[in-house]
Formats: structure tokens, sequence, C-alpha cells
């Protein structure tokens, strides 16, 4: 009896043990990790942050049962954005400061260490289906950027070409590393499909390895395409539809994680890349109550609709207004993997861990008090706790408002004031010295021509197309054809800032074209106009007082200079790209500097055309910054 007593509790003792054992192994497991991230959504275009013209009932029971971030930041553009969550990096630390464009030599340097990466050193299984658009060359391609599997457009799905032989303009659609199909325009109504039977498919696969499941999707980038089950669902046109068919993937995703059982396991962040196209009208999207969109640093162009959730981790239906940002996304991923991120190569992102876990929203759980606002590599505004203020010049976008943006710096207090429309600089002057000293710092560190602490791109020295295309000369044609028309622009005394885009910005691809300045200058440098970015476009320019007409194509600069121009007087300049690709420059009407060998833009420069300002990824980066002075009247034409 004594010895069965005994054995009796040594049973006890083991079967405790074993179930202490196992609930730590299920405690310390390392959570499964989903980034849903939207392209050009707005923060008005979903249910939890206000929209009623779409259904987003997914939307709104995940917010429902987890947290609203409604001071998460991203970026002005596409890549930056991919950029800063795959790396935990402000695009200017990465060299990733605007768009790629196919067949571009540029990409995210393999070199950086991305949050894949670091989550596959952790056992984690890795894939990304949708979108990708950090460079289209083998060496940036998300195989070898950390993932296990891929399926996706690598660019924006308005970036066609035609394949050679082919009728149309297509897309490619990449298994892995290699082409799966050419996608034509109505193929996309497919695409969000694709994603979401990838990812179930994936989810379905995990066995009890952790997963890594990060999904960009290609919607609501225009062309708007949204699946033929969802076209006239929504009460806002194509645009809503297609918000409509996200919603119904993320339901999909969050739906297969509760079958699974997999829900209490699993972290899932949703969130967009930038603001909304607004110069795209009904197939733009809305900011909500935010002024600007996209391509700017408004608080429209950057601040996106985001909800965690992670039920009985993430305190359900709670929202808060604390910074946060695609820059957390990696030390956050890293934490929870139960992975320490490498001090060699810095982060300028924190882990959101406190914040999201947190029951209340208090300030000591914020791992972040500071975000920069970078165009580029321009810092136009840094925020700290509430308060944002302007160091720069930013792009207008979505309409006038009364406030001036012209003059800086601009104080915003967006606790009571997110819509930016009041400037309390002059009632705050030592917070606006504090904020300064701020954004003279990053900007040394990372910003402008020469960051201390910026590091190399990722470069290739004879990048091709990922399919055949057509030549050269064909594609030239095709271009110049599709831009339609070229109608005159003339401005009188227009404000520097102001942005024209898409129809609206000269047609210039395979035209020659005139420009026309009248202005008086106040200081020494500064970007008078200019149109396009890193890939293709022109700037006109001062250097130390002398004018400057620049044509980019590719990594090639072809320029021209005059001699210096006075100050406080009107200056009149004509800055001409002739048929046969001369560039000439002429001051006050006298002839001045020539260059052969430019030849005509191959292509329409998808970038904006800018007054007294080069927004977003500058034609010529060291163009300086936004012009200082008047602008009497500035004029774009033809021959």
């Amino acid at each position: 009896m004594r010895l069965n007593g005994v054995v009796r509790v040594c049973l006890v003792m083991f079967c405790w043990c074993l179930l202490v054992r196992c609930s730590c192994g299920q405690a310390q497991a390392p959570p499964n990790i989903i980034v849903i991230l939207v392209d050009d959504l707005g923060y008005g275009d979903i249910g939890p942050y206000g929209a009623t013209l779409q259904k987003t009932p997914a939307l709104d029971r995940m917010a429902s049962e987890g947290l609203r971030l409604t001071s998460f930041y991203s970026a002005p553009v596409c890549s930056v954005a991919r950029a800063q969550l795959l790396t935990g990096c402000y695009g200017a630390r990465v060299s990733v400061p605007g768009v790629y464009f196919p067949g571009g030599g540029q990409g995210l340097n393999p070199a950086e260490k991305t949050v894949a990466e670091y989550l596959r050193e952790r056992g984690y299984r890795t894939a990304c289906f949708g979108k990708w658009h950090l460079g289209d060359q083998p060496e940036f391609l998300p195989l070898q950027q950390g993932f296990d599997r891929y399926l996706g457009i690598p660019y924006s799905n308005d970036m066609q070409r035609r394949a050679k032989g082919g009728a149309d303009p297509v897309v490619p659609l990449l298994r892995d590393n290699a082409v799966d199909r050419l996608l034509r325009d109505a193929d996309q109504s497919e695409i969000t499909r694709l994603y979401t039977e990838e990812a179930l498919r994936f989810i379905r696969d995990a066995g009890e390895q952790p997963f890594f499941l990060y999904l960009p999707h290609t919607a609501v980038h225009t062309p708007i395409w949204p699946g033929a089950a969802f076209r006239g669902r929504s009460g806002n046109g194509r645009f809503g539809d297609w918000v409509e068919e996200v919603d119904w993937s993320v339901g999909q995703i969050l739906d297969e994680l509760r079958q699974r059982q997999l829900d209490r396991r699993t972290l899932v962040l949703f969130t967009s890349d930038n603001g909304p196209w607004l110069i795209r009208g009904a197939d733009g999207g809305s900011a909500g109550p935010l002024r600007g969109g996209k391509g700017s640093t408004w608080e429209g162009g950057v601040r996106v609709p985001t909800v965690a959730w992670w039920p009985g981790r993430i305190p359900a239906g709670r929202s808060t207004d604390r910074i946060a940002g695609t820059i957390d996304v990696l030390p956050t991923c890293v934490e929870l993997a139960g992975g320490v991120v490498e001090t060699e190569r810095p982060l300028d992102g924190r882990s959101l861990t406190p914040l999201l876990f947190a029951e209340t929203d208090a300030a000591e759980v914020s791992g972040r008090q500071e975000h920069y606002y970078f165009s580029g590599y321009n810092l136009q505004a840094v925020r700290r706790g509430p308060w944002k203020l302007a160091v720069a010049v930013q792009p207008q976008t979505g309409g006038a408002v009364a406030d001036d943006p012209q003059v800086v710096p601009r104080l915003y207090n967006l606790a009571t004031d997110v819509g930016e429309q009041k400037n309390v600089a002059g009632e705050h002057p030592e917070l606006v010295r504090e904020l300064q000293a701020l954004a003279r710092a990053q900007l040394a560190a990372i910003g402008g021509d020469s960051a201390a602490e910026r590091r190399p791109a990722g470069t290739v020295a004879q990048p091709r197309t990922l399919y055949e295309t057509e030549p050269e000369a064909g594609r030239e044609k095709q271009k110049q054809s599709a831009a339609g028309p070229f109608r005159a622009l003339e401005l009188t005394n227009p404000m520097p800032g102001e942005t024209r885009s898409g129809r609206n910005a000269p047609q210039i691809a395979g035209r020659a074209f005139r420009v026309r300045v009248e202005f008086e200058r106040e200081s020494e440098s500064g970007v008078l106009a200019a149109q396009g970015g890193a890939a293709v476009g022109w700037s006109l320019w001062l250097s130390e007082g002398c004018p400057v007409f620049s044509v980019r194509m590719g990594e090639r600069v072809i320029e021209v200079r005059g001699a210096r121009v006075e100050s406080g007087r009107a200056v009149q300049l004509e800055a001409e790209l002739q048929r046969g690709g001369k560039l000439r420059l002429s001051v006050d009407g006298v002839a001045g500097a020539e260059t052969a060998g430019a030849g005509l833009l191959s292509r329409q420069p998808q970038e904006d055309f800018c007054v007294g300002m080069d927004n977003g990824q500058a034609v010529v980066p060291s163009a300086g910054g936004p012009f200082r002075g008047r602008i009497v009247r500035l004029q774009v034409t033809s021959p």
C-alpha cells in the first residue's frame, strides 16, 4: 500500500511537470505574424475610420476585436513605404527615396536585413503575395530578401509595357523568381482573389511551424479592377467595389485563422502604404478629416488607417493616438519572435509591443515620441507628441485651404487640429525652436545630399525588364500616343508648392518642349520648376545664382548652365529640349548655353509637375530646396 501511494504521488508529480512544461512551451511559442498592406487606401476609406459609401464588415469586426492605431505613419509613395516596413528604417536612411520603375537599375539593397530574414532565422516560414515594388531586378526580388515564396506583380499595376509582339500593355505576374504570366488590364480583376488563395494555402500548409505572411495588395491603386463578384456592390463606384473585395480578403484570412484555432497565436496588422491618390477623382479614395493625399507630407498623405488584431493578447475595442508607423513593424516582429535586432545597422523604429498590449493609452507605453516626414531626401516636417512643425514648403494636394503652405515654419496642434488648418507657430516660439533642432539633427543624419548615416542603395550595372518588350523606339512612340494631345500650361503668379499630376501635367513623352519662367530671386539656390524623378524628368533650378536646366533619363543627367542672374529684379529664362535632343538655355532673350545628346524623354514621368520645388524623389537631388522669391509667370509649351 505504501509503495502504491508513492507510485501514485510520483505519477501525479510527473503529470504535473508535463503539464507545466507544455503550458510554458505554449506561452513561449512565437506567434504567427500577418501584415496586410493595401495600396493607396486613404484614412477615410474603411468603416473603422468613418467610411460609409463602401461596407467593410470584416475590418469593422477586426477593429472591434482589436486596436485602432489612429496616428500610424507610412510614407508619401509606394516604394518608400515598403522599404520602411521591411527594414525598420526611414527610406532616406536606406537610400529608397522614391518610386522604382520597370527595368530600373536600383532597388532595396540586399545587404539590408529585412524582417523576413530576421524571422526566417528564428525558424519562421515566410511568404510574400502581392505588389513588391522594391526593384524588379533578380537581385532585389522577394526570394533574395528573406522570403521562401512569392506570387505577385513586382511594381504598380499601371507600369505597363507592351511585350514584344503583343498588342496590349501588360504587367508581369511573378511566381518566385520567374514570370508566371503577363496580365492585361482586365486580367487584374483576378489579382485580389489570387493573392488571397495563395495566402490561405500558405496558412493551411504551415503545420506547427510559425509563419510570417506579408500580403501587399495591388488594390486599390489605379487602374481600378475589382473582381467580377464585387462590381456594382458598393455605393462608391468601382473604387468602393475594390475596397469591399479587400475587406472580403481580410475576412477570409481571419476566418481561416479562427477555424484552425490559430487566432490566439497570430498577430494580424492591417495598414496602407500611403494616403489616397486624390487627383484620380472617384478612383482616388478619401483622406477623411485629414489634409492632403498621396505624394505629400500633409497628414492625409502619410497617416494611414491601421488595425492590429490578436484575440487574447490585444485588448478588444481600443484605440490609441500614440505615434507609430511602418518603421516600427520590424522591431515589433523581431521582439515577438524572441529575436534581437542587430546593432551594427541602426533602426529608426521601436517595438510596438507595449502599445499593442496596454490596457490604456498611457503616454509611458509609447516607444517613439517623434516622427519625421521625409519627401525623398528632403525633410519637410517633424512631429513630437501632438505638435507637428513643417520646416519646408509642402506640395498642396486636395484643394486649396485658407492656411498658406508657403509660410515656413508652420506649427499645428494635431490633437485639436488634425486637418492642419491653423498655423500656431507664432504662439509657441520656444517649441518651434526645439522642433527645428530635432529636424536639423535628423536632416544631417539621413537627409539632404551628404547624409552622415545614409546606407548605400542597391544597384545593378545592366538592368533589364523581366520580360522582352518592344524596342525603345516603339515604346517611345506608344508612350507619346498614350499621352494624348499636348496642352500648353501657363500660370500667372503661381504659388510655389503647386503641383499638376497625371493628365493635368505637361505630356512630354517623346516630345520637344519649352519652359519659360519670369521670376525674382531672393536666395542663391532653389528649384523654379520640375517634372519627374529619379527615372526620367527635367528640372529648371538655380545654383549659386546661376540657372541650370537638367534632363534625366535613368542614370544619365544632361544639363546646361547659364550665367549668374541678379537678385531683386525680374529675370526671364527660356529652357528648351529640342526635337533633335539638344538642350538650350537663354537668359533675358539672349541665347546662351547649348548641349547636344540628351534625346527626347522615352516615357511620361510618373511624378508631379511642381512649381517652385521638386517633391518626392527629385530629378536632381543636389538642386537644393524650394525656390525663395517670386515667380511671376510660368509657361510650358511644345513647339
